[in-house]
């Protein structure tokens, strides 16, 4: 099938992921659901699994598959407020070379409940900072209080625009308002971070069929609140054009 094909019928069919994972358990999540769990037991499992073991096995992990290169880490070295990050999303790990670049600053990621679903999995990402965003109308008003909360108290929360993972796509999709509904609402930047692919080279291009990674953190993104409506609108449309310039440029 010609590419541009593809492109149109994937196009038809943006927000469902590309990929499928195994789902095999129920995920349960009521009005009382804690999405950010917090407490001093909690935090010191969380920050030993996250630093301890997560953080310098994937720094090898992501180096060795992928050669991933971060760069623009200045646009983010001296963010003293509650903050929105996106991305496109275009990896099943790409949200761990998110947490690369932001070091030791806090990062919680919004992600499906399906990832809730998964044997051990669920647990652990827990305990690295993964949110579940809820499918019901009713549970969305807990999801919201307590996402805003954590923003007003400084927290930096990852969100996917496009919604949708489609591995190694080069383009920018469309973009959702969720995330940048709580960047107006909190009065917070939004810091675009941007995934580009790259041709293996030197002795890698002999055995790496895929490319390779490069991480691009752009400087955040602000937007004076005055009608929230077309604020929210206005924020996403700049936030889109700027990552589709960057990830041109490669």
């Amino acid at each position: 099938m010609e590419k541009w094909l593809i492109e149109e019928e994937l196009e038809q069919n943006e927000n469902e992921d590309i990929i499928h994972l195994y789902e095999p358990l129920k995920m349960d999540i009521d009005e009382n659901y804690q999405y950010i769990k917090e407490g001093k037991v909690f935090s010191f499992f969380s920050n030993l699994i996250y630093y301890g073991l997560a953080f310098p096995v994937l720094t090898i992990l992501d180096k060795i598959i992928y050669d991933l290169k971060i760069e623009g880490k200045e646009n983010i070295k001296y963010l003293k407020t509650g903050a929105i990050s996106v991305s496109n999303h275009v990896l099943i790990l790409d949200c761990t070379m998110i947490g690369l670049a932001f070091g030791f600053k806090k990062v919680y990621f919004t992600t499906r409940k399906g990832s809730f679903k998964i044997p051990f999995v669920r647990k652990l990402i827990k305990l690295l900072r993964a949110i579940p965003i809820p499918t019901k109308m009713s549970n969305t008003e807990c999801f919201i209080k307590q996402l805003d909360f954590a923003l007003q108290k400084g927290k930096i929360i990852h969100f996917y625009p496009e919604q949708a993972l489609w591995p190694y796509y080069e383009k920018i999709r469309n973009f959702k308002n969720g995330a940048f509904n709580f960047a107006v609402r909190n009065n917070v930047p939004v810091i675009p971070i941007v995934i580009t692919f790259r041709e293996p080279k030197g002795i890698r291009k002999l055995f790496k069929k895929k490319k390779d990674v490069t991480l691009k953190v752009l400087a955040p993104i602000t937007c004076e609140a005055t009608n929230q409506k077309e604020d929210i609108e206005k924020l996403k449309q700049k936030v889109h054009k700027v990552m589709e310039e960057n990830i041109k440029e490669e």
